[in-house]
């Protein structure tokens, strides 16, 4: 290795600042952003009057807080990349994400159609429910090639579209897109942006920022603390729904 590789390798460690606790941090900040948008600001004067325009695109607050938002996901799945690979207890891991899952689904419903059921979408952590489940099964047929654990793949890319999981079908391709291809940070950030070509952009950003992390988990090292961060999630659609029918 020469000395200019040397020194490139040296600037891209010191990039490397950001804890998984600062990540997921931003990932909620985020999402919480993106939420406000498209459930306040959506047809309101503030969100939709424009700010500026370049070429045909109108800039308003509200695509503002959309493309903010969507930074939250890809950050997520890397965060959840980082779980399989070092978390002690993967079952505990899997029910630990259906179980939010379940406790997500009332206020996601409420707040989407103001019912308690709702069977035409399902909340984020479904989606990163089934795709751990489809990161451990194809773990397994890569290790054991039993085809027994490909079809269960495919089983579970069935299951997220007929449960219409946030993301749907795409969002578990692109949490194995992300996983499959985690030491190749190029075609990682490539490819999973190819699977959202629309919001390509602000995928890219994202994953500028998944490669600044520093393998540390950071601040957020209790179980505690972890499961507050979950808690978010429910809690701020609760209080979303509140708002929007106490205004």
């Amino acid at each position: 290795m020469n000395g200019s590789s040397i020194a490139f390798g040296g600037r891209l460690q010191k990039m490397r600042i950001l804890s998984g606790s600062v990540l997921k941090t931003v990932a909620l900040i985020s999402m919480i952003i993106d939420h406000i948008g498209y459930f306040f600001l959506y047809q309101t004067a503030f969100g939709m009057n424009p700010l500026f325009r370049v070429g045909s695109l109108t800039v308003t607050v509200y695509w503002i807080c959309r493309k903010i938002g969507r930074f939250a996901f890809p950050i997520y799945v890397f965060l959840l990349s980082e779980g399989y690979i070092h978390t002690k207890n993967r079952l505990r891991y899997a029910i630990s994400l259906l179980v939010f899952a379940l406790l997500s689904e009332i206020p996601w419903n409420l707040l989407h159609s103001g019912n308690v059921f709702l069977l035409s979408s399902q909340n984020v952590f479904f989606t990163l429910f089934l795709g751990l489940l489809a990161i451990i099964f194809s773990e397994r047929f890569r290790e054991q090639r039993n085809l027994k654990d490909l079809v269960f793949v495919f089983l579970v890319f069935a299951v997220s579209y007929f449960l219409k999981a946030d993301y749907g079908i795409r969002g578990v391709g692109f949490i194995l897109i992300v996983y499959l291809l985690r030491d190749r940070k190029a075609e990682q950030a490539l490819a999973g942006s190819a699977v959202y070509v629309n919001n390509a952009p602000a995928f890219l950003l994202s994953f500028v920022l998944i490669n600044m992390y520093n393998g540390k988990r950071g601040f957020i090292h209790s179980r505690f603390l972890k499961y507050l961060y979950y808690s978010v999630y429910p809690l701020h659609l609760l209080v979303m729904w509140y708002l929007r029918n106490n205004m």
